[in-house]
């Protein structure tokens, strides 16, 4: 599943990270790993942006005028 690490191992992370963190802020942890996860996937399948499709944009004193 994640190559060489095993189950073992695996058990071995999640106990040194309970007792770093606590059971208070795992789940804080977890969803804070799933979100950038998420970000990135998202970043990775959106295209480029050309400067031709950024948006319009004026300087506020351009707006008052």
């Amino acid at each position: 599943m994640f190559g060489s690490i095993g189950m073992p191992e695996l058990i071995i992370i999640l106990v040194i990270a309970l007792i770093f963190f606590g059971p208070g802020k795992l789940p804080e942890l977890g969803n804070t790993i799933g979100k950038a996860i998420r970000g990135f996937k998202k970043a990775m399948d959106e295209p480029e942006k050309k400067p031709d499709d950024a948006p319009d944009t004026q300087k506020i004193s351009d707006k008052k005028e």
